[in-house]
């Protein structure tokens, strides 16, 4: 196995409205067609935000072809999130129905009807259809109080977890003020992690190379012990690990990359990898009081905006001014910003984000949106607050009936450094303010860190516009050049946790 260390291309890029140029060292994090001032690609969005589908690709398939590179793209593009967006919102009412039953057996349409529209379930008008969110009804029973009971009801509500996330946080602030580190609790990971191409797929010929990314955990304060137990088939290459500093280096977004021909067409095609590492909970004593100012020498890193994603709109200016309200403590700006997103931005199913123009823009106005949305909330509250603030990702794996990709953040607060915050897992329902608190400035020791950044070129580079622009946890899919989308391929995911039961 070989090494590549590998710099992010410089991407110059406009904001739709004209806005001055993303960073080279920071790129978008989206699809070039989210940030192009092409009047094409402008307009045929416009019409697929209209619900006018149809008419924004007849646009961008009768437009003249562009003279530059950069422009084709972006309208290729155009057409692959107008094609994504229809996979979002591809079910109808009767199917919408049919899977509310599976939980409410005598639920009627008219009751579905109801509850969609009490719980703010999540849909579409394209081309003059009525299309819900595929992963509907899930909003449904988080945010439908009736919809919850009759599935109580019916017996088919999920089952109260055994193993209880407040033990385990009373486990680590014990432990971290009996012992005085920062770094206890350890548990060791061991995870199986399967990628599945599907058979008899469009334009896939024997011979046709196939290239997959599949992430891998960094080196990183709190996970040690990394290490790759057995890959199929052998990798062509690790990605070195991250680099932390005023801008992430290394690899942001850790892979194993894998070639593999195709012979035979109609047979699915499998990669798969098994890694282990150790993942301790990270409990630095923080104390308001002892926090202080940035160093001068700071400079602007994870302060600025960083579109589409980061907006600094006048909307999320007021609102940082409200929270912290003179504040000047940069600690406790911080919990008050942990506190008042953990409130106000609920968690719902969320879009592929993909197909999200502005993680920011998005869950600010819907006061909802899933792990990446709020920590991207957060992340903008605080930049715009003083708090240089960063992404950070991979999975959650407690010892309970499932595992998840998940999303969280990081500020930096002098003296303690680089700290975690999760306002997805919010203020914990505790009196004490070490275990209510907790997620701002502390983590369980149930993580896998892929990321220490978004929308990082993989390693080695990948050309296709890629199946998940921001985050990387699925892994990456490549035909003779050609991206695989995930309804083309499969991926699983087993983990064995010592100490603790192995997630099912």
């Amino acid at each position: 196995m070989r090494t590549l260390l590998l710099l992010s291309a410089a991407l110059m890029l406009l904001t739709p409205e004209g806005g001055p140029a993303a960073r080279a060292d920071e790129p978008p994090a989206a699809s070039v067609a989210f940030v192009s001032r092409d009047r094409v690609v402008r307009n045929a969005l416009a019409l697929m935000n209209a619900g006018q589908f149809q008419k924004a690709e007849a646009l961008l398939e009768k437009a003249d072809r562009p003279g530059d590179a950069a422009t084709l793209r972006a309208r290729t593009e155009a057409r692959e999130i107008l094609r994504r967006t229809r996979i979002e919102y591809s079910l109808d009412a009767p199917g919408l129905l049919a899977k509310v039953r599976r939980s409410v057996p005598d639920a009627t349409a008219e009751e579905v009807e109801r509850w969609a529209r009490d719980s703010g379930a999540r849909y579409r008008v394209i081309d003059g259809r009525k299309l819900y969110f595929r992963r509907e009804p899930q909003n449904i029973f988080l945010f439908c109080a009736e919809a919850r009971e009759r599935r109580a009801r019916a017996g088919r509500a999920p089952a109260e977890p055994q193993w209880k996330l407040t033990d385990h946080l009373q486990a680590i602030v014990a432990e971290a003020e009996r012992t005085g580190q920062a770094e206890v609790h350890p548990v060791r990971h061991r995870i199986t992690f399967t990628l599945t191409m599907q058979p008899n797929l469009p334009g896939v010929k024997t011979g046709s190379l196939v290239r997959v990314w599949l992430p891998y955990p960094q080196e990183y304060r709190q996970q040690r012990e990394v290490r790759l137990i057995r890959a199929t088939p052998e990798p062509r290459v690790i990605a070195p690990n991250a680099i932390d500093g005023k801008q992430v280096g290394g690899a942001p977004q850790r892979t194993i990359y894998m070639e593999q021909r195709v012979t035979d067409p109609g047979q699915p095609l499998k990669f798969e990898e098994v890694f282990a590492y150790t993942c301790y909970a990270y409990y630095p004593r923080l104390e308001a009081a002892k926090a202080q100012p940035l160093p001068a020498d700071w400079g602007r890193a994870y302060l600025e905006e960083r579109l589409p994603h980061i907006a600094f709109t006048p909307e999320l200016r007021r609102q940082a001014a409200a929270i912290v309200r003179g504040e000047t403590n940069p600690l406790t700006r911080a919990l008050r910003i942990f506190r008042w997103v953990s409130t106000h931005i609920k968690w719902n199913a969320e879009d592929e984000y993909g197909t999200i123009p502005s993680f920011a823009r998005k869950g600010f106005a819907a006061g909802r949106g899933d792990c990446g949305v709020q920590a991207t909330v957060f992340v903008t509250l605080c930049r715009l607050a003083g708090i240089p603030a960063r992404w950070q990702s991979g999975l959650e794996i407690k010892p309970t009936p499932t595992w998840g990709m998940h999303d969280w953040a990081e500020i930096y607060v002098a003296p303690w450094g680089w700290l975690p915050v999760d306002v997805s897992y919010g203020v914990q329902p505790s009196s004490d303010p070490r275990i209510a608190d907790f997620y701002c400035g502390h983590q369980d020791s149930y993580r896998t860190i892929f990321n220490l950044d978004w929308g990082r070129e993989l390693v080695p580079p990948k050309s296709s516009l890629r199946s998940e622009p921001a985050d990387f946890q699925r892994g990456e899919i490549e035909v003779d050049g050609r991206n695989l989308y995930f309804d083309q391929w499969d991926y699983s995911i087993a983990v064995e946790c010592d100490p603790g039961p192995s997630p099912r």
